[in-house]
This record gives structure tokens, C-alpha cells and sequence, in this order.
């Protein structure tokens, strides 16, 4: 999904059309963690949950397509294991199927996203892979792939991975480029990734920038260079291998199937893992597979490997890929990141030898693993774990600050998707709904407006004019402008005393101590029909912002609007909140009826919008540090109070 990929003529992902052999209803995934231990019941009560409510709402995806594989003797490893590079091809070959659905033509693997494994699958054992499009652009599109696994005899399933594929349509044969209709999503799920796939998207674009930035911060990457005495020279690791290219290689283009480049690549991966641990290593996660060109059948394909790092308990392997005729250049195909890790006989991970790299590039590749590293940890941390595991205020910086608005705002989209929401109470046409999860309480509240989309976006998504309508924000500090669309704020808040029994009420007179809150805004506007303009809120940490003597230092785990284009001149409003179980007692007076603290916010709200309808659109897209002298601006602390002043965010 990078630019450039658009404009790319890779290697294609598949070689057949769906024949009957291949389609085999997949039974339903039982939800598992990422790590291969089992999770406790309550957290799988709820994945299960939320996948029996995907399987309610499932509807007939055009783009679907659907992959049931026995894994025979002649897919396995050594250890009557499925290799992963076959995996690999079952699933670009299914992925490009879907794509070839959505496009009505030709479609070539541009990339592949990271992927982790979080199970082996053993012979006998039956593949289930699922493929269908997130969302089409303009001559790319996006396909999620999910993976499980299931034991015909035990009765059992459960997740193997989770993928996401880009792939770009052919040029016809006159050069022209084919452009893509637009996919409309069936269900809310689907409306949900169709969503994300813009913001994975954003992620894609900005990963070599995040590489790049990443190096140039090296006083902390070389100390790890060390000079053991027992570490294993880079060199020793080295293997290149060449692969002829033929017929049954190729795909219906006569272009080499870019699931047999991968299978190719994973091959001289492991051996140069095998080198090094000198023990058959577990492939367990590939960074971004990237095709940069096309190969024909008679090309030779020169395959290198050689171990970047090892680190602990686990190695990385880069891969390059190069294609070349008898005569002429070679021309760089692919290249690509694996982790491996080697396990006990416990299935732990085993303490691995250290590396001894090459001078000069062997010193380069050494450093930018270690910044892969950190990418990868940041991508588990934020972005793949649930919402609810994802820690309150994560450390904000700028390498990972992709993976914080990601997160952002994949948490709030998500959250608002959430079927069960009950309707607590309504006044007015103003509505408070509620969502009880396991120990989390979710609000929502909703109202219709009559201020235009984008008017409301630009008011609400300002969060430095809060206090001048709202008398419960006692300040609102611009910290850091990120970019255009992700800005950190410092808020300060009264704090919140009992004046009875579940009656909260806001210390106006400084009665009681402050609270304060370091928040990520990020505001994002719809890039499609159908798409709400978003202003997600979460908390992060700063350390030039630690908790003052004053202040008691709140958090949110998940905050924000959503604003829908309904008429010319209106549009629906809707704030979420999730809140931690310590917030409960400050809105369980509005959720009991005993008060409608929520509807006078939501009024205040309301006013506010309308008395700044008026004004130029230009005014309000000025910047957050314009914005924090006028109150004509985005104003995102809405969020904060439209719901419940005493909920404190």
C-alpha cells in the first residue's frame, strides 16, 4: 500500500481460479491470544463472544473466498510440521483470488503485511483460510486473510494469523491502468476493517521513514555490539541459493507466483538460522514482504540469506531475492525480515549465541535490526493486542507514534461497532446508551445537531477552546503539534467529590485536588462514503510532563466522537467513553436515572456548536497554536464533557 506500489508491476499471488476441491465451509474460529498459552476464561468468554456476534451478522461477501487444505506428509518440515512457505502459498494464492473477484481482472502481491504465527499446525490437521477485501483505492486494494487450524478428531479450532495483503492491478496491454470500483462493506465488522484500512494504510507509508528515524538515534544501538568470545561470525550464516523458474512456478500471467518466491525465501532462511543455533529453528514472525518487481518463467532466481542479529531468544534473517536472464542485470525482486526462535523440549525458547557481524554493511544490517526490533515490539504492544490489553498511558515518542494513533484510533472505531449497546435513558431526542463488558463500562451518547459535518469536526476536534464554553475545563494546554492530524494536550480538570451518596459533583472552589491528563488526539477525516469524521482521544505518558505535586493524574483508555453527514445542514453527533470500573460510581447516578448531568453537557455542547455555525470553514482548519486564541476552533474536549462533566474524561 505504499505509493509506490500502487504503480507496481510485482509478482502475482496465484496461479488458478476457486475450483470446488478448495471450498470448504470453514468451521468458526474459537478466539486465542497471541501468545500459545491458554488465556483465562473470562477473556475467552468475550473473543468468543464477539465472534459468535461476527458470525450473526456474517452476509454474503462478494469478495470472499474460502481455502480447506489437509496438511499431507509432503507439506511438512522435519518435524511433521506444516512449512510455512506452503502455508505461505495457500494463502497468497487464496488472497489473490478474492483480490481477482473484487478487480474482474489480473491482480499482482504488491505486499504482504507482518505476520505472526502463534501455532504450528501438524500433519493430519486441517488449514482453514478465509480472504476477503478490506477496502479498494484507487488501483490498490487491501485483503484480510485469516487463518486457523482444526483437528478433525479432537474437534477443536483455533487461530493461527491474521494477514493483510496489498494487491495492484495489472496495466491492460495497452499500458492504461485499471481503476478500481469501490467496495461497500456488509456488516458492521466489515465496515470496521474498511475503516482500519485506510489507517494500516497510513502505517505502510511512513515504515521506512520510521526505520530511517530509528537509526539516526545510534548512541543507544551500538553498545550492543559486542565482542564476545564465543559469538558466531555473520559470515558463517551465509547461503545463496538460485531456482530456476518453470512452468508449473508460474501463474496464469506467466509471471513467477509470488507464494513460491516467499517458499523460496523461507527455505535459505532457515538454513542461515540453522547455521547459527545449530538446531532446527520455529519461523515465527516475517516482517513486510514487499515485491519490487516482476519475474517471468526462464528467469534465475539468486536467493541470499545471512543472519542480521540475534538477540536473546530469537534471530533475525534478511532475505534478498534477485532475478536475471543469461544476459543482462540482475534486478532485486524482493527482500525480506524472519524471526525464528529455537524451542526446548518444553517449547520454551532457547538462549540463543550471539552474532559477530561483518564490518561496514554487516554493521549496518546488525543496527537496523535492532530498530526492526523495536518496531515489532511497538506493533505487538500497541497496535496487535486488543484494546484492553493495550496499557494505560504508553509512553508517547516519535518512533512510535504511528502505532499510538493507529491504535487510537482502531480503539474508538471498534468500540463504536460494539453491538449490545442499551439505551440507559433519552430526553430531548438526546440519548444515553450503555455496554457492560466483563469489568468494563462503555457510554454513548447521541444527539442530532444542526451544524454541518465538517463545521462540527473543526469545533470539536480543538480541544485549547474547551474552557471558553465550558466552565468544568479549567485549562487546556497545546504540548506538541505532531502533524496535521495527531496533536498532544495537557487538560486540566476539577476534581470530583461525593455531596451524598452517588451524587458527584465538581470542587469548583478549589475544594480537593486537581486532576490532569496528557492526551493523544487524533482527528481523521472520512476518506469514503459512509465513513464518520473521528476525533479518538487515549492517554499517553511524557517525560517532560510527569505527574505534578498538585494534580492527581488521570487516564483514558478509550474517548472520543464520531461525526456523521446526515442533511446539507446537519449531523449526528456521538461521543464514547470507556471507562475503567473506578469511574463507574461517577455515572451511575446518570445511568439510574437519579440525574441527566449528561443532557446539560450535551446541551452546553450543542449551543456552543450552533453559535459557531456561522463562521468560515477556513477560520476553523487554522492551526491548534491559532486555534488555542479563538474559540472558533476544533474543539475535541467536547468529548470530555458532552457525556458526563463528571465522568473526568
Amino acid at each position: 500500500m505504499c505509493p509506490t506500489t500502487e504503480e507496481a508491476t510485482g509478482c502475482c499471488g496465484c496461479g488458478t481460479r476457486r475450483t470446488p476441491q478448495m471450498t470448504v465451509e470453514p468451521q468458526h474460529l474459537k478466539a486465542l491470544k497471541m501468545s500459545s498459552r491458554m488465556i483465562g476464561h473470562t477473556e475467552e468468554e468475550e473473543d468468543t463472544d464477539e465472534e459468535m456476534e461476527e458470525e450473526k451478522e456474517e452476509s454474503v461477501n462478494p469478495t470472499e473466498v474460502k481455502m480447506s487444505q489437509i496438511v499431507m506428509p509432503c507439506h511438512s518440515n522435519h518435524c511433521q510440521e506444516l512449512s510455512v512457505g506452503q502455508l505461505l502459498k495457500w494463502i497468497d494464492s487464496t488472497a489473490c483470488l478474492s483480490a481477482e473477484r473484487h478487480a474482474g481482472s489480473p491482480c499482482v502481491t504488491a505486499s504482504m503485511d507482518d505476520i505472526h504465527f502463534e501455532h504450528t499446525i501438524r500433519v493430519g490437521q486441517v488449514v482453514n483460510i478465509k480472504a476477503k477485501v478490506n477496502r479498494a483505492f484507487n488501483t490498490s486494494m487491501e485483503v484480510g486473510i485469516r487463518v486457523s487450524c482444526e483437528d478433525l478428531f479432537a474437534d477443536r479450532h483455533w487461530k493461527v494469523c491474521h494477514a493483510y495483503a496489498t494487491f495492484v492491478t495489472q496495466r491492460t496491454s495497452t499500458g492504461k491502468k485499471v481503476i478500481l470500483k469501490s467496495n461497500v462493506p456488509h456488516t458492521q465488522t466489515e465496515q470496521v476493517e474498511y475503516s482500519l484500512a485506510a489507517e494500516r494504510r497510513r502505517v505502510r507509508m511512513l515504515h521506512d521513514d520510521i526505520i530511517k528515524d530509528l537509526l539516526s538515534h545510534r548512541s543507544t544501538q551500538q553498545a550492543e555490539i559486542t565482542a564476545e568470545a564465543n559469538a558466531v561470525a555473520a559470515e558463517r550464516t551465509k547461503v545463496e541459493s538460485v531456482e530456476l523458474v518453470l512452468p508449473p512456478h508460474a501463474n496464469h500471467q506467466v509471471n513467477t507466483f509470488g507464494g513460491q518466491i516467499m517458499a523460496w525465501m523461507v527455505n535459505v532462511a532457515t538454513i542461515a538460522a540453522s547455521r547459527l543455533c545449530q538446531a532446527h529453528p520455529t519461523l515465527r514472525t516475517i516482517d513486510m514482504f514487499t515485491f519490487r518487481g516482476p519475474s517471468q518463467v526462464g528467469d534465475r532466481l539468486l536467493l541470499r540469506a545471512i543472519v542480521n542479529n540475534a538477540f536473546k531468544n530469537s534471530i533475525e534473517v534478511g532475505v534478498r531475492a534477485e532475478a536475471y536472464q543469461e544476459e543482462g542485470p540482475n534486478r532485486h525482486i524482493n527482500s525480506a525480515f524472519m524471526i525464528f526462535e529455537v524451542v526446548d523440549d518444553h517449547g520454551k525458547p532457547r538462549t540463543l549465541p550471539r552474532i559477530r557481524p561483518e564490518p561496514l554493511e554487516g554493521t549496518r544490517r546488525f543496527q537496523e535490526a535492532i530498530a526492526r526490533k523495536k518496531i515489532r515490539l511497538d506493533r505487538k504492544y500497541i497496535i496487535s493486542r486488543k484494546q484492553g490489553e493495550v496499557p494505560l498511558s504508553v509512553p508517547w515518542d516519535p518512533r512510535n507514534q504511528v502505532y499510538l494513533s493507529y491504535n487510537n484510533v482502531s480503539a474508538l472505531k471498534t468500540l463504536a461497532a460494539r453491538k449490545k449497546w442499551r439505551l440507559s435513558s433519552e430526553k430531548d431526542e438526546v440519548r444515553l446508551y450503555t455496554l457492560e463488558q466483563n469489568s468494563s463500562l462503555s457510554i454513548r451518547v447521541e444527539s442530532e445537531v444542526d451544524v454541518p459535518a465538517l463545521r462540527a469536526f473543526c469545533l470539536l476536534s480543538e480541544l485549547s477552546n474547551r474552557p471558553h464554553w465550558d466552565t468544568h475545563y479549567l485549562n487546556c494546554e497545546l504540548i506538541h503539534r505532531v502533524d496535521d492530524e495527531d496533536f498532544l494536550y495537557r487538560v486540566v480538570t476539577p476534581s470530583v467529590h461525593h455531596e451524598g451518596i452517588g451524587f458527584p459533583t465538581s470542587a469548583l472552589q478549589g475544594e480537593g485536588r486537581l486532576q490532569d491528563f496528557i492526551l493523544l488526539a487524533s482527528k481523521r477525516k472520512p476518506i469514503g462514503i459512509g465513513d464518520p469524521y473521528v476525533i479518538a482521544l487515549r492517554s499517553v505518558s511524557l517525560p517532560t510532563h510527569p505527574q505534578s505535586e498538585g494534580c492527581h493524574r488521570g487516564e483514558v483508555l478509550c474517548a472520543g466522537f464520531t461525526i456523521l453527514e446526515t442533511r446539507s445542514n446537519t449531523s449526528i453527533i456521538t461521543y464514547y467513553n470507556q471507562a475503567s470500573p473506578e469511574v463507574l460510581p461517577y455515572i451511575s447516578t446518570d445511568i439510574a436515572g437519579l440525574s441527566s448531568s449528561f443532557y446539560h453537557n450535551f446541551c452546553s455542547c450543542s449551543q456552543y456548536l450552533t453559535r459557531n455555525r456561522q463562521q468560515s470553514t477556513t477560520s476553523t482548519e487554522t492551526s491548534p497554536e491559532q486555534a488555542s486564541s479563538s474559540p472558533t476552533c476544533e474543539n475535541q474536549g467536547v468529548s470530555l464533557s458532552v457525556a458526563f462533566r463528571s465522568t473526568q474524561l
